[in-house]
């Protein structure tokens, strides 16, 4: 009971970073050998994360002057059918196991998402470590990754394409620039600055190289990350921004024929590569990856951009959130002919619900209306569901980072 008197929630700065970075080793289990096999020196990761830690929101319990339990958010942003949204990045929460059972990281969290609403940083993501943990706190599955086998004989038969593959640093600029260009056409992708990009190499080896494809104009419009070991080629990401760079990077690949025995790679959309190939018989593995929750409802709305329709349409129901108190009510959801949403506390009467977790899900296009008023998570009438179904874009997020 003493030590529950002591502790302090305040913020964590540069002052505390190797205590942030101990914490961090500990409850993510990253061993001296783990840092010696991807080229880090002892000091390393306490350098790497000073960068992050001055930019990011970290938050801390401290008993006495012993950080305990900590969370950080890192301003990020992030394409939502085409709208740039301002995304508070959740990571290292963790807890020393001494001072758990206490409700620490429940405050942490709470505190966390109301500074993100402060920053109108509507909606959070985060890598989960137990998806039924962050389940309970808000947060659902808003995206997948999918991890490929090829075998050599599988590879597909070079097309000819009118540019050219080259293989060039990891962090060059026409990587980024490719990226970039990425980015601003898909939905669901993180729009990267420095800050992202250190994170996205984070944990990366030495021997990741990269190969670009340029089109006949000279500009990069696709890329290959990758690594060959033990005459496996493995595939970090490739990203594409049409059909012939796709084309142009698997000929890249393709022309590994007599060095590799198979291709191990990993893809972040709901395109699965099976059907592209002509023997499709490969091994395709899918599982959750990212999670999201909207941290701020009505924010949330009035940036997202619906289908246009000939009339304004309108839906009350009631917002369960079992963290934040100012997403909780009853709401009514106006969306004018253009698609322009907004969300406003309701007095009428509604028996139509949705908890926090199946609105972050369906408007981000994970899962469609219909499908989670089939298995229950959405309650309302059948027309409803035809209203949200010609409303929402249909379109998956894809969503590469890490961090």
């Amino acid at each position: 009971m003493g030590r529950k008197k002591s502790m302090k929630l305040k913020k964590v700065d540069i002052s505390h970073l190797e205590q942030y970075c101990q914490l961090l080793r500990y409850v993510f289990q990253v061993t001296h050998n783990e840092l010696h096999k991807i080229g880090w020196e002892e000091d390393e990761i306490i350098r790497a994360k000073s960068p992050g830690l001055q930019q990011a929101d970290v938050l801390g319990w401290f008993d006495g002057e012993k950080l305990a339990s900590q969370v950080a958010t890192y301003p990020l942003q992030v394409n939502i059918f085409n709208r740039t949204y301002a995304m508070g990045g959740l990571t290292g929460a963790g807890t020393f196991p001494e001072y758990s059972g206490q409700g620490l990281m429940n405050k942490l969290l709470y505190q966390a998402l109301a500074n993100m609403r402060d920053k109108k940083q509507s909606i959070s993501f985060l890598y989960p470590y137990s998806i039924p943990y962050y389940r309970r706190k808000g947060w659902e599955i808003i995206s997948n990754k999918i991890v490929y086998e090829v075998h050599d004989y599988q590879l597909p038969k070079t097309k000819p394409v009118p540019g050219d593959v080259v293989r060039v640093d990891p962090e060059s600029e026409d990587v980024k620039k490719a990226y970039e260009r990425f980015s601003f056409q898909t939905h669901g992708a993180m729009l990267r600055e420095d800050l992202a990009w250190n994170e996205y190499w984070r944990w990366d080896s030495s021997d990741l190289t990269a190969a670009v494809y340029y089109g006949e104009d000279g500009q990069p419009e696709g890329y290959i990350l990758y690594w060959i070991e033990k005459e496996v080629f493995h595939v970090k990401d490739m990203i594409f921004i049409h059909e012939e760079a796709r084309s142009g990077l698997w000929n890249f690949i393709s022309a590994h024929f007599s060095m590799i025995s198979k291709v191990v790679g990993n893809i972040y959309t709901n395109e699965q590569l099976a059907f592209l190939l002509e023997d499709a018989d490969i091994n395709e593995t899918i599982s959750p990856y990212y999670m999201a929750r909207i941290v701020d409802v009505e924010q949330f709305i009035s940036e997202y951009p619906f289908k246009p329709a000939a009339l304004d349409r309108e839906w009350t129901f009631t917002i369960q959130d079992p963290l934040l108190s100012w997403n909780q009510g009853t709401y009514t959801l106006r969306i004018d002919p253009k698609g322009k949403g907004e969300i406003f506390r309701s007095h009428k009467q509604s028996e139509d619900s949705i908890s926090i977790q199946t609105m972050t899900t369906m408007l981000l296009g994970y899962k469609r209306p219909e499908y989670l008023h089939k298995i229950g998570r959405i309650k309302c009438a059948p027309e409803t569901i035809e209203l949200l179904e010609n409303t929402i874009e249909q379109k998956t997020p894809y969503f590469s980072d890490f961090f």
